[in-house]
Order: structure tokens, then C-alpha cells, then sequence
């Protein structure tokens, strides 16, 4: 799999001039983020900086004299690009991305950066299935399980959170990789406090939760502190309250795992998650590490929903 998407609270501002006035027919402003789908393209291109006033004017003559819609006709005199009308229709239908350099989220967070793309189509495919296979049996949590580091599996978990996100599901990605996480690196999220402070009583969950302003319905929860001892505290009777706590507030959420070679923590997750879903890296992954990890987690009793190969 490979491309993933990414919403973007936006907050307008919008001059109080001739040209915004007659963009405005309804005359209501807001600077409501949702609200954005109910501005013309005329405005929100205003509030971007895409266009000035006397730009829109230029516009307000064209279409008028030749019917244009007001994108096409900002296109024609070269004011704006196709791209740039995508970015509006983003806006309005709710489905705002990241431009590039926007975030400070590493580019393979694709969904963000490549809404378009092809690899975009295969995430929603993945959606799709876990949809129809998993969440729909009123479940609410699965973890995601690689076989070696370095895989790919972290910005695999979290481009799925964001397409989940993208449904209007409320999403939950948890960093359970208590030895060396990368979801806060991911999130350009502090981790001094995390799943492992809170499985410890040292930390409220609902304090050390982070929502992603970015993306729509999104939350994080960091990994925390590193403890010495990490299996034991996903062990704990503890954990499994946190995540009967969780689900009852969120649809969907995903546990990022230690990779399998690593130590066997992602077991402990799955068994209480009770569903898994195997991350394997093309050219890199062996089909016998694969075997073998599917075993392990059915002998726990963990339902292994399937496996997803990425190249990134």
C-alpha cells in the first residue's frame, strides 16, 4: 500500500471589501473551520492568498462577460492553477490536504501530500476491507504487526489513521511501541507522556491524548516514557481497562506495535485487541517470518485479518 490522505482545520479571514462583498452573496462570514465548504471558490482563493482583491475583480469581468465559472476564468487569465482549484474543492467538500512543506510531516505521510495519488486508492481499498471485515462487527480496536523494523509498518499505521479519520471515524492511533516509537516523530508531537505513564498510573488518559488539528477526527496517543520493562506493562490489567475506556469514546483504533523479531510485545497487544493485521515490505520481508508470526498470533488467539505488502 501506499498513499494516504489528510484533512486540514482551515480558518478564514476575509477582508471586508467590495470584491469579497459581492463573492459573499449570502453577506454571513464565518471563521468556523466547517464552514469553509459553504464559501465560493472566489473567497476561499481570497483567504488563501491565491488571488488579491483586484484580482477578483479581473475575475468578477471575466466571468460575467463570458460565463465562466470564477475558477476557469481565474485559470484562463493565469491567476491560478488546476491544482489550486483542487485544493479549494478540497476545502469545500471536507477533504482538505497538506501542501508540500506544510506540517512538517515526513512526505510518505502520502495522504497528506498526495491526496490524488494513486497509492491514496490502495489505502482506501485497505479502509475499505477492515470496514467490512472488522469495525462493522462492533469492534474498535486492531493492531498492526511488522516483522522486522525498519519496515515501514510505523507511517503505514499512521496513513491508515488518517484515511480512517478521512470517514468522519473517530480515530485513535495508539504508539504501543514502548521501546523505540515514532508515531510523536510522525505527529511532530512532544513524548514526555504516553501509553506507558498512564498504564502506570502517572499520567490521565485523557491528558496525554493529542488531537491533530490537521486531520479531521484524528487523535494520537504517544508512547510516553520508555520504560524498562515494557511487555510487563502491557501485561497489566490495566491496559485492558485503558482500552475498554478508549473504545468507548472513539470507532476506530490502531495500535502501533514493536516489530515481532524485536520481542514479542505486539502479542500482548493483539490478544487483547483480539485482531491483527500483518505489515510486510516487498523485497524485504520473508514469507517464512510471515508464516511464522501468523502462527504465534492464531496459537494466542488472535484473528489475523489479513496482510498488506508496501514498498515505501
Amino acid at each position: 500500500m501506499n498513499d494516504l490522505e489528510s484533512f486540514k482545520g482551515y480558518k478564514m479571514s476575509i477582508p471586508d471589501s467590495l470584491e469579497t462583498k459581492r463573492l459573499n452573496n449570502s453577506g454571513f462570514i464565518t471563521t468556523n473551520a466547517t464552514a469553509v465548504r459553504k464559501f465560493s471558490i472566489g473567497h476561499i482563493l481570497l483567504d488563501m492568498g491565491k488571488i488579491t482583491p483586484v484580482e477578483a475583480e479581473r475575475v468578477l469581468r471575466l466571468q460575467k462577460e463570458s460565463g465562466l465559472r470564477f475558477g476557469d476564468a481565474a485559470i484562463k487569465l493565469g491567476l491560478i492553477t488546476e491544482a489550486d482549484i483542487q485544493l479549494v474543492l478540497a476545502q469545500q467538500f471536507d477533504y482538505p490536504y497538506l501542501l508540500p512543506g506544510q506540517g512538517n510531516h515526513p512526505p510518505e505521510l502520502v495522504v497528506a501530500y498526495q491526496p490524488f495519488g494513486t497509492q491514496v486508492e490502495v489505502f482506501r481499498a485497505v479502509r475499505s476491507q477492515l470496514m467490512l471485515r472488522w469495525f462493522t462487527f462492533e469492534r474498535k480496536a486492531l493492531a498492526i504487526i511488522s516483522c522486522n523494523p525498519n519496515e515501514g509498518a510505523s507511517l503505514f499505521t499512521a496513513n491508515l489513521a488518517v484515511v480512517f479519520s478521512q470517514l468522519g471515524e473517530r480515530t485513535l492511533l495508539i504508539d504501543a511501541n514502548l521501546r523505540c516509537p515514532q508515531q510523536h516523530e510522525i505527529f511532530n508531537l512532544k513524548n514526555k507522556q504516553g501509553l506507558s505513564d498512564v498504564l502506570v498510573a502517572r499520567a490521565n488518559v485523557s491528558e496525554v491524548i493529542a488531537k491533530i488539528d490537521s486531520f479531521v477526527d484524528l487523535s494520537v496517543l504517544p508512547a510516553g516514557t520508555l520504560p524498562p520493562n515494557p511487555l510487563e506493562l502491557l501485561n497489566r490489567s490495566s491496559f485492558d481497562e485503558i482500552n475498554n475506556q478508549l473504545a468507548s469514546q472513539y470507532d476506530v483504533i490502531l495500535y502501533d506495535t514493536l516489530a515481532f523479531s524485536n520481542g514479542v510485545d505486539a502479542l500482548a497487544i493483539a490478544a487483547r485487541t483480539d485482531g491483527a493485521l500483518i505489515v510486510a515490505h516487498k523485497n524485504n520481508t520473508r514469507l517464512t517470518d510471515i508464516n511464522a508470526m501468523s502462527e504465534q498470533l492464531k496459537y494466542s488467539g488472535t484473528e489475523v485479518i489479513g496482510s498488506v505488502l508496501i514498498d515505501f
